[in-house]
């Protein structure tokens, strides 16, 4: 087990449900802190952003991954857009934690670490595009918190070499399964890799949904993934490169809703026997006692051909005909009641 802020995760404890905003917000810090209240809103764990500083991670030789933005000449440009200042960083992080959430930034920059963490960074995501940055991971995990690695563009040998990297710096470690298409075709988002994973690096695992959809995150935490990721949007017709990738309100809540009824079952052992006896009364209900195929008068010698199986249970039961056939009747019986012990000779 291991913390991410006050959230416990591992096994056989609830997923950890993260939220990330991204660049959802366009620039608008208004509809960023609306994110935060949404979020918290589902039912979620913790919000995550980006932080982005143009100056300290791009230039404007960067091409847009999709060219979208009708007042962005160059991708530098738009990050320059999405910045906030360090004090609108704060009041995002405090209204997170005033309204119950893990606030999480990615940083893509030293600069971005270093004030981030003056902020206090409970984990730092990893994105998948970092797989070669050796100083920031190094920035990162010098403050000794875990480090939450998505593998979306990593082939398994860069995965081994990041690892073995993140082990000797000596920081907890949680992987994410992630698919870098946005969306992503159900078809490649690789659950099978979530065990993989787990298996490989004997270390807890995450799933980085772009999916669009809510199905990914279910099956996951059905496997018993430790944490979830899904981008959002506040609604399908929003602006955005990432709104086909992200999920609304309404399916963050039935996520959460999902999380908790996966989190009571198996938190909850079932005892078959006991079960099993405390349904004594609806057993006889639904079970079956020896019957007769037809009215019998008295005196009638039972014969197998006879016997019937017939609701209710509690009566002779079926493992008992073979003490019944061969015996006679000492009274007339009908086929519309049980057999009873009384009814045949000892």
């Amino acid at each position: 087990m291991i913390y991410i802020g006050d959230k416990p995760i591992g096994p056989r404890l609830p997923t950890l449900l993260m939220a990330e905003v991204a660049q959802a917000h366009d620039g608008s810090l208004g509809a960023a802190h609306t994110f935060v209240d949404v979020v918290a809103g589902a039912g979620f764990d913790a919000i995550k952003f980006q932080t982005h500083i143009a100056r300290a991670e791009s230039t404007e030789d960067e091409p847009f991954r999709i060219r979208f933005s009708q007042q962005d000449q160059t991708r530098y440009e738009y990050w320059k857009r999405m910045e906030f200042t360090e004090d609108q960083w704060v009041g995002l992080a405090q209204h997170a934690q005033d309204r119950g959430l893990l606030f999480l930034s990615s940083a893509f920059s030293l600069e971005a670490v270093d004030f981030l963490t003056k902020i206090g960074m409970p984990a730092w995501k990893v994105g998948s595009g970092e797989f070669r940055s050796w100083e920031l991971i190094k920035r990162m995990a010098a403050t000794g918190k875990p480090i939450l690695l998505s593998t979306g563009m990593s082939r398994w040998q860069e995965m081994d070499q990041m690892v073995e990297y993140i082990r000797s710096l000596g920081n907890d470690l949680v992987i994410f399964q992630c698919t870098s298409k946005y969306p992503t075709p159900l078809e490649d988002v690789g659950l099978n890799l979530i065990d993989n994973i787990k298996i490989k690096y004997q270390c807890m695992s995450g799933l980085s949904d772009h999916s669009g959809t809510i199905w990914p995150a279910l099956a996951a935490m059905a496997q018993g993934v430790d944490i979830v990721e899904v981008h959002v949007t506040l609604h399908t017709e929003a602006f955005g490169p990432d709104v086909p990738a992200s999920l609304t309100p309404d399916q963050l809540h039935l996520l959460s809703d999902g999380r908790n009824a996966f989190s009571t079952m198996d938190s909850s052992p079932v005892d078959k026997d006991q079960q099993a006896n405390e349904l004594a009364e609806i057993r006889k209900i639904f079970t079956k006692s020896i019957g007769l195929v037809n009215d019998l008068p008295v005196g009638t010698l039972l014969s197998e051909a006879m016997l019937i199986a017939k609701k209710p249970g509690g009566g002779i039961p079926l493992a008992d005909v073979p003490k019944v056939t061969g015996k006679r009747l000492l009274q007339d019986v009908s086929c519309t009641r049980l057999l009873k012990w009384e009814d045949i000779e000892k």
